[in-house]
């Protein structure tokens, strides 16, 4: 029998023969190809390991620097707090000649003295003109030399201030709009500095000023809160001294800042209208007794001028002034509130 005019037989031997040797490579090289394949399997399990090694690091090392931002931030935090609180000491019960700084006079203290001392003698010199006893002269002279000028002092350092209010968000705007354009900061306190309403470019003109003496931006800043002693100057040198240590968008954060100052002035303003009632009838009960004895000095001049011709009248006046001045300390506190 043949297959293609070849016997079967010779194609028998030829697949067995090739069978066999077949066999015998598949015996001799097997252990290479069964270690080649493990070789493989083995580099491919280290490549995956090495691979999520290096996954797990940059995971390990993200954590790790976000907990040194963190513990960076928190430092920052921490000491400004510590400085603010320095700082306050001096600040909620400043000297006199900060007071007045504050108020944006340029006066020296021996002058102030001096002047304060001649209204206290011109208007004691009043008072013994309109026939006031001569044992009454030195309580007006000390009220009028001490007290009349440190309440000037005190209602321009207050008046100064809300002007400082009223600007500050504007300033704060120009600068982030400063910023978004290209301008570092500093720039943009210089614009300030040159371009704002008073008294802001007063005290944007002192942080240039310090920064022209070497002084760090963040410091300078801080330096504002000295003679603007307000929480929306203080949260202005924070803003700035977190973002120098910690970065971030300078524009944003601003911005935010300015959102919050201009939302803390609505508030204000919608406190100040919903009190003015109380104000207003504050105002009324205080006026009355002047008012009373303008009109009854009108009518009857004898009868009111034994308030101001006699030692009892004077000490009832005296003592009328004392508990007016209570009562109206006591309703000025009850309608001021602080946002």
């Amino acid at each position: 029998m043949t297959i293609f005019g070849i016997p079967v037989m010779v194609i028998a031997i030829f697949a067995l023969a090739a069978l066999g040797v077949g066999g015998v490579l598949y015996a001799l090289f097997y252990n290479k190809v069964q270690l080649q394949e493990q070789s493989g399997k083995r580099l491919a399990a280290i490549k995956d390991r090495s691979s999520d090694t290096k996954g797990r690091k940059a995971a390990v090392e993200r954590v790790n620097e976000g907990q040194r931002r963190r513990k960076q931030l928190s430092e920052s935090l921490d000491d400004l707090e510590q400085r603010t609180k320095d700082r306050e000491k001096h600040i909620t019960k400043p000297s006199l000649k900060m007071q007045i700084k504050q108020a944006g006079l340029n006066i020296e203290m021996r002058s102030f003295y001096l002047m304060s001392a001649g209204v206290g003698a011109l208007l004691a010199f009043i008072a013994l003109i309109f026939g006031v006893g001569l044992i009454y002269l030195p309580a007006i002279f000390f009220a009028a030399a001490f007290g009349l000028p440190r309440w000037i002092v005190a209602f321009l350092r207050k008046r100064r201030m809300k002007q400082f209010l009223e600007e500050f968000p504007n300033a704060i705007d120009v600068i982030v709009r400063a910023i978004k354009s290209g301008l570092p900061l500093n720039d943009g306190i210089r614009l300030i500095a040159s371009e704002s309403k008073e008294p802001v470019r007063t005290e944007f003109r002192r942080i240039v000023e310090a920064q022209q003496l070497g002084v760090p931006t963040p410091d300078a800043c801080l330096r504002m809160y000295n003679h603007m002693p307000i929480p929306e100057a203080n949260f202005f040198a924070i803003v700035i001294q977190i973002q120098q240590q910690a970065g971030g968008n300078l524009s944003e954060a601003l911005g935010n800042l300015s959102k919050v100052l201009r939302a803390r002035k609505q508030m204000k303003n919608k406190v100040s209208a919903m009190s003015m009632e109380a104000k207003a009838s504050a105002a009324i009960i205080g006026s009355l007794p002047p008012v009373v004895t303008l009109l009854v000095y009108l009518t009857s001049p004898e009868y009111i001028m034994l308030l101001f011709t006699t030692n009892t009248g004077l000490f009832i006046i005296g003592v009328s002034l004392v508990w007016m001045s209570i009562g109206i300390f006591v309703m000025r506190q009850m309608i001021n509130f602080d946002v």
